[in-house]
């Protein structure tokens, strides 16, 4: 069966009509357990990671008059931040009389919303002296600041507030809400209230946001093969996790594997990356408010019995490293479908370790990629987030039929072969012809890799290679004698 792009043939681009297009993470560089690394090939480890598919290409437009567009979600964001950080509740209640541009109906943006913000060119500056700093938002269009460290802040403390409350409470009994730090790269949930030692609530960054309402609003179906579909991204996910835990490694191997097993039917299964990832978190839900993890129901999410011998849900790998500022990737970005527990030292200095729910069920973490989670037994950094390492994982592909019309057709016949592909294919055309062809290549994304004329006059078979092509699944379109020919092809 051929695969007819009729979306791509008036000008758009497939999925165009997905109401939750997730931007790329912008993760160009692949690293093993430690250092950056040459991308490896199928079968070799560490492949299938992030930097080794892409996505939608972040896409900004500065208007011109304090405001920025992302071309890819639709939302239209505050350029610039205020002169100061604000409470919760201020963030919230400033929504209501902000006005910019003569757009008045501003609000704070949800987590999701908040997230797709989020570039993992950024490198995390935590621990002592941070070199080549990096943040993990595009500074080319949003004015972003460190944390003032003469004022007494952590360089790190560039919090930004969300709308989204935990249905939990964390550090005990806070009430807290979710924010990302676009300085070190993570989701966490904040508590509202004061800081230990002082009096006023905590402070966020804030930048409003408008438009496209619809953006972090699942639309999932369970067709019966074992997977769900999320119509509102375009993304298939397994039902099912992997049911143990694995080190990062591992967790590529494992999906490669499946692969090779052309596992419910596909082998076109990757990692998901962070953003990804985090899109089919389930803010409403926890293990303490609803006994279960923070995912729509459709799933299947295996418990765990966690450091504290409490039944929990795990961790999720990413295939998305969590780089730091002195250029090291022994981090892989994890996402908490379970609480975010961490040891708190209280009171500090005192060797009294508590563990507890630090940053909510739906935070964005990381974690070691290797290594032994026993060398960490009051876990790591400032609230000692728990070092599991051997983290489950969550198989996602990329439904290429949204917004694509499948047909069969014999009269316009084009072969690809071998199929999957590995440096080059042929194509081949069942009829004979002595004008040249038009031949596209691009992937579910709209990126066009190859756009050419090529010559039939030779021969009807024409090779093309695409040795430098990442791994995934992409379209062919040749127009030929004014016809169409369209397929699709799988790069290992």
């Amino acid at each position: 069966m051929l695969i007819l792009l009729m979306p791509y043939l008036y000008g758009s681009l497939p999925g165009q009509t997905l109401s939750y297009k997730i931007v790329d993470t912008n993760q160009d560089n692949c690293y093993d357990t430690i250092v950056q690394i040459t991308p490896p090939t199928p079968g070799q480890s560490f492949f299938g990671q992030d930097a080794q598919y892409d996505g939608y290409q972040p896409s900004y437009q500065d208007n011109g008059d304090g405001t920025v567009t992302d071309l890819v979600t639709g939302l239209m964001w505050q350029r610039n931040l205020f002169s100061g950080k604000l409470t919760f509740d201020e963030a919230g209640a400033g929504a209501d009389t902000f006005n910019l541009a003569d757009y008045s109906d501003w609000r704070l943006p949800t987590i999701k919303e908040l997230y797709s913000l989020i570039l993992f060119s950024g490198t995390d500056p935590s621990g002592p002296n941070p070199v080549n700093l990096t943040p993990f938002l595009d500074t080319n269009y949003f004015e972003f600041r460190y944390g003032d460290t003469l004022s007494g802040e952590r360089l790190i403390d560039a919090q930004y507030a969300s709308s989204t409350e935990y249905v939990g409470t964390t550090m005990g009994g806070d009430p807290t809400d979710f924010g990302v730090n676009f300085a070190d790269g993570r989701i966490k949930g904040y508590g509202i209230g004061p800081l230990p030692g002082q009096t006023e609530d905590k402070k966020f960054e804030v930048r409003y946001v408008r438009g496209n309402t619809q953006y972090g609003v699942n639309d999932f179906t369970e067709p019966g093969n074992g997977t769900i579909i999320d119509h509102a991204t375009g993304l298939i996910w397994d039902k099912n996790d992997c049911g143990e835990g694995l080190n990062w490694e591992e967790a590529l191997a494992w999906v490669y594997q499946k692969n090779q097993e052309n596992y419910l039917g596909y082998n076109d299964w990757r990692l998901p990356n962070a953003k990804e990832l985090q899109s089919i978190v389930d803010y409403t839900r926890c293990p303490q408010t609803t006994n279960s993890a923070a995912i729509d129901p459709l799933f299947n999410c295996n418990s765990i019995i966690d450091e504290g011998g409490n039944t929990n849900y795990p961790f999720f790998w990413t295939g998305t490293t969590h780089a730091s500022s002195n250029g090291t990737g022994g981090f892989g970005v994890y996402v908490c479908f379970g609480e975010a527990l961490g040891w708190m030292e209280e009171p500090p200095m005192s060797g009294n370790y508590t563990l507890m729910d630090v940053h909510g069920a739906g935070a964005q973490r990381s974690d070691p990629k290797s290594g032994d989670p026993a060398n960490y037994p009051h876990g790591h950094g400032p609230q000692g987030d728990v070092v599991r390492i051997f983290n489950y994982v969550r198989l996602v592909r990329t439904d290429s039929s949204v917004g694509i019309n499948e047909t069969s057709t014999q009269e316009n016949s084009m072969q690809i072969f071998p199929n999957p592909v590995e440096d080059c294919f042929v194509l081949k055309f069942d009829h004979p012809s002595q004008s040249e062809t038009i031949v596209r290549i691009m992937n579910f994304f709209g990126q066009v890799y190859f756009n050419e004329n090529l010559d039939l006059s030779v021969s009807h078979d024409l090779k093309i290679n695409m040795a430098t092509l990442k791994s995934g699944v992409y379209f062919v379109i040749a127009t030929l004698d004014n016809k169409i020919y369209t397929g699709k092809f799988i790069k290992r």
